[in-house]
């Protein structure tokens, strides 16, 4: 992408881009799902998203400073150079995680017999779903048939959407709504354009605690996921209708940092929970389940860039009113998600 020289060639490459992008994050929930049993995933998934949230920290700053300090180097602008540096950070991450990551239990070479079997005892003793060798039990659209017509898939998947329509998945390759306009909302609450930057640094610092703190704990009491999924969206609820109604530039900030955590926080929350859940499902089905999910999220990044436009600041009273009502919606549909889950759990 560096090297084009048209609109229209970044666009296709883009496209192209997206579309290798789009199996990395359902084939990490995959692949935890595969290795951890239910009361262990939490944790791994917090650890997984808090890189994502330590980008929106920092990775504004890190790309003004590669594009500022390399603009005109060897005759290359400072937009090209960060194509570079990241294309080649992300290449040098796959070729480290190519070497060092093993394939499935039943499958991976840097396991011993003993071993194998170990790893594959422990996943079914807590009857999450493994096979015990590389074989299909379903053909591809046997699983997606299977997965769209449990009805589990749906309140999850539509929780996980709307919830997602105001949080970030950068390591995914896309930012959505909320942490996507962090800078421009701390702008509008009084600070400069620069000082905005630094501003934003503190609400990922404290919801990357936050996001590793309700993972560590969540997965003491996995029982009560959605609950706890649903308190951190009646928190960021209850602080985005605060901020409609209160416009010092003090109180908002500080009110911003409280919704990042909550609703940061319940990502990895959200997808161990759906994990969790799918774990009893044929292994192709859980893959398939997973990536609909995770595919349905992508999709709110549509209108959601539209709910911050910067003619709204310093109020922004329609983003934050969206996420309010989303974020009630949730409450609704994790608390309604948790009766019903246990109530009639997937039969392994």
């Amino acid at each position: 992408m560096a090297a084009v020289k048209g609109y229209h060639a970044l666009l296709a490459l883009r496209f192209v881009l997206g579309a290798l992008e789009a199996g990395f994050g359902s084939g990490v929930m995959f692949i935890l799902s595969s290795w951890y049993k239910r009361d262990e995933q939490a944790k791994r998934f917090s650890i997984f998203y808090s890189a994502a949230v330590l980008s929106g920290a920092f990775g504004g700053i890190i790309a003004g400073a590669i594009t500022s300090s390399l603009d005109g180097a060897r005759g290359i602008s400072g937009w090209q150079w960060l194509f570079i540096v990241k294309g080649a950070a992300t290449i040098a991450c796959a070729a480290i995680g190519a070497l060092v990551l093993p394939d499935f239990p039943a499958t991976t070479k840097r396991f011993s017999p003993r071993q194998k079997q170990v790893a594959l005892e422990r996943l079914k003793s807590d009857n999450v779903t493994t096979r015990a060798e590389d074989s299909l039990s379903l053909t591809p659209l046997q699983a997606l048939r299977n997965s769209l017509m449990n009805w589990r898939t749906w309140p999850l998947t539509f929780g996980y959407m709307y919830r997602y329509s105001h949080v970030t998945f950068q390591a995914m390759g896309g930012s959505a709504t909320m942490s996507y306009f962090y800078p421009t909302l701390v702008a509008g609450l009084g600070y400069t354009a620069h000082m905005a930057q630094y501003m934003v640094v503190p609400i990922y610092s404290v919801a990357f605690v936050a996001v590793l703190a309700t993972g560590y704990f969540n997965d003491k009491y996995p029982y009560y996921r959605g609950i706890v999924i649903a308190g951190l969206l009646a928190a960021s609820m209850i602080c985005s209708i605060i901020v409609c109604a209160v416009y010092n530039f003090t109180a908002r900030y500080v009110l911003l940092v409280f919704m990042a955590s909550s609703l940061l926080s319940g990502n990895a929350l959200s997808v161990a929970y759906a994990s969790s859940t799918f774990a009893p499902m044929q292994l192709e089905m859980r893959a398939v389940s997973l990536a609909f999910l995770n595919g349905m999220a992508n999709l709110s990044q549509i209108y959601g860039a539209y709910l911050f436009p910067a003619q709204d600041a310093p109020k922004y009273l329609m983003g934050f009113g969206v996420i309010s009502g989303l974020s009630a919606l949730c409450v609704v549909v994790y608390s309604m998600a948790h009766i019903f889950i246990h109530r009639y759990p997937i039969q392994g």
